[in-house]
């Protein structure tokens, strides 16, 4: 890392490949998303004795975090919400249910996946949603040592388990997965409102085949690395992770990250320094030369200097820093040269010491102090020679270490030729895998598409049929309504015909019996008026031979006088004597 490292520097163009939380992805999680408190969590392969140190290294635990960044204020909101949701009626859905019925974290952390996949397809949305906060409450750790106790016994039920494959979560539900993956990493991110992986995602982070880092989200492991602690640790990306704790964050542009020159693996400089893996050693370019401050990878156990590279921070970072960046970059620095026993570290760290103090004090503002440590590091690269000739100019350099010299010199560009085109050979394989994953997307887009265009051209068509449906039933509806009203009124002209009929019947009838009746009344006066007759003949004898009896003349008189007197009339025969009618 000399002062050609500025590979290492965020905005730096080079051929160094820097990790995705210096290359925030287009789209993605930004490097505001920094995560903040949490009980940091090793791998279930890498042991967690390093949380136990923390107190050496005073700013560790910034730096090495692996929570989501609005933890405090998700929470706080839910639980407002949730007290504010107690009244509504919608939650008596989940006071409803059985004993039976509910599920509880640990249930999810040790039933069979397909079991609770089952149950929870049954539960309200609200219940899922407690579940969750439940869990987010646990991870956020401010309940102290029983939620602490509570999250080790669950991560230790989940990682003890064998059955947790990628073809058995499959079937697992979308928030059982969330849960087992949340506790399986211990990162609350998975548990985001806001945040929403795939499936397969949080399948490939559970089993250790992709960055648990939801802003990097690498393969791993990542570029396809050989290194023993890429391919032995699980769910490590050397891409965003420390090479000594395994934990991530989202700082950039700063000091608090030491990356190796020749593997570009990550270490959080607070690491190396509690390892030991920062400390004086023979520079870089000559194994022979003046000792200097070196940081030693563990990854590849090859050193870079140190002096170099944080010449390049200050000088392509600090104008972009505030006061309190400043200082805490200053206070690092400080740190890393603290043992030096080099004299340009030594008086790196008396200018960092007192920069700092004039800072704090406000005796300096942050644009002069960060002017006054660039000019240092300006007078440092003057000095440096003038010290280096004054050394020498007491002898005269012999061919052959002249030529030795040389050759290190030309050794060394050759080296660095060789790592600048590795990495670009790197980043080719990767941008080369990276265009052919879009265009397999691509097409699988295309293919989508083109499922989406079919089945909308089937929908299209059988809505037409049932166009066509409705229509016939509509016009058959017509058709049908049409013949009703025609029957209609052919009944009702059938039914005034059969009235009339029948009234017209009814007079025939009448008028047929009055005709009878008259005919018999007729009859019977013929028959009375030829007895009359007969009577009046008889009686004209018995006159002419003597005096008739009375009572005979008296039957005779009245018959005489109904038979002349009261014919019947067929008009005036009485109602009730008709046989169709009634008296009304």
């Amino acid at each position: 890392m000399g002062t050609s490292s500025g590979s290492n520097i965020h905005h730096q163009p080079s051929s160094k490949m820097l990790p995705p939380r210096q290359q925030p992805r287009a789209g993605g999680l930004q490097t505001s998303l920094s995560l903040v408190s949490s009980d940091p969590r090793l791998s279930p392969e890498e042991p967690r004795s390093n949380s136990d140190h923390r107190r050496e290294s005073p700013t560790e635990s910034a730096s090495s975090r692996e929570t989501w960044p609005a933890a405090d204020a998700i929470m706080a909101k839910k639980m407002e919400n949730g007290k504010a949701e107690n009244d509504c009626p919608e939650q008596s859905v989940i006071r409803r249910l059985s004993s039976a019925d509910k599920i509880s974290l640990r249930d999810i952390a040790r039933e069979r996946v397909d079991i609770i996949s089952e149950k929870m397809h049954h539960l309200p949305d609200e219940f899922q949603e407690e579940l969750k906060n439940n869990l987010r409450v646990i991870l956020d750790g401010n309940g102290g040592s029983q939620q602490r106790d509570e999250f080790f016994i669950l991560q230790k039920l989940v990682q003890s388990r064998t059955d947790l494959t990628a073809k058995t979560l499959i079937r697992a539900h979308r928030v059982q997965l969330e849960i087992l993956v949340a506790i399986n990493t211990g990162i609350l991110a998975f548990l985001h409102p806001n945040i929403s992986l795939s499936q397969t995602s949080l399948i490939e982070v559970f089993v250790y085949k992709r960055c648990r880092n939801i802003a990097c989200q690498n393969q791993i492991p990542a570029d396809d690395c050989t290194c023993e602690i890429c391919t032995k640790r699980n769910g490590f990306c050397n891409l965003c992770m420390c090479v000594v704790c395994n934990k991530f964050d989202f700082e950039v542009n700063t000091c608090r990250w030491v990356g190796c020159d020749l593997c570009s693996h990550w270490t959080h400089t607070d690491c190396a320094i509690r390892d030991g893996l920062i400390c004086m050693g023979a520079s870089g370019k000559s194994g022979s030369g003046p000792s200097e401050m070196l940081f030693r990878c563990r990854a590849c156990n090859r050193t870079s200097e140190l002096l170099g590279w944080v010449k390049d921070v200050f000088q392509h970072c600090a104008p972009a820093w505030d006061q309190e960046a400043l200082t805490r970059e200053l206070d690092f620095v400080s740190r890393i040269f603290h043992g030096s026993e080099d004299p340009r570290g030594q008086k790196l760290f008396w200018k960092c010491k007192e920069l700092k103090e004039k800072i704090e004090s406000g005796l300096a503002e942050s644009s002069a102090a960060c002017r006054a440590i660039l000019m240092f590091f300006q007078e440092l690269e003057v000095d440096s020679p003038k010290s280096l000739e004054n050394g020498e100019s007491g002898r005269l350099i012999a061919p052959q270490e002249a030529c030795n010299r040389i050759a290190e010199v030309v050794q060394e560009a050759i080296r660095k030729m060789e790592m600048v085109a590795d990495e670009k050979m790197r980043m080719y394989k990767k941008a080369r895998m990276a265009v052919e994953a879009c265009d397999r997307e691509l097409q699988d887009k295309a293919r989508e598409v083109q499922e989406l265009k079919l089945e909308r051209q089937k929908k299209k068509l059988q809505i037409e049929e049932l166009e066509k449906i409705v229509r016939l039933k509509h016009a058959e509806a017509d058709m049908f309504q049409l013949k009703a009203n025609e029957a209609k009124r052919e009944a009702e002209r059938l039914q005034r015909i059969a009235l009339a009929k029948s009234d017209k019947s009814e007079e025939e009838y009448a008028s047929s019996y009055l005709k009878q009746r008259l005919s018999e009344a007729e009859a019977e006066k013929q028959y009375l008026f030829e007895k009359i007759k007969l009577q009046e003949s008889s009686r004209a004898s018995q006159s002419s031979g003597g005096g008739g009896d009375p009572s005979q003349l008296l039957m005779y008189s009245k018959m005489h006088d109904m038979l002349y007197n009261a014919p019947p009339k067929a008009d005036c025969l009485p109602n009730e004597r008709h046989p169709f009618r009634k008296n009304p």
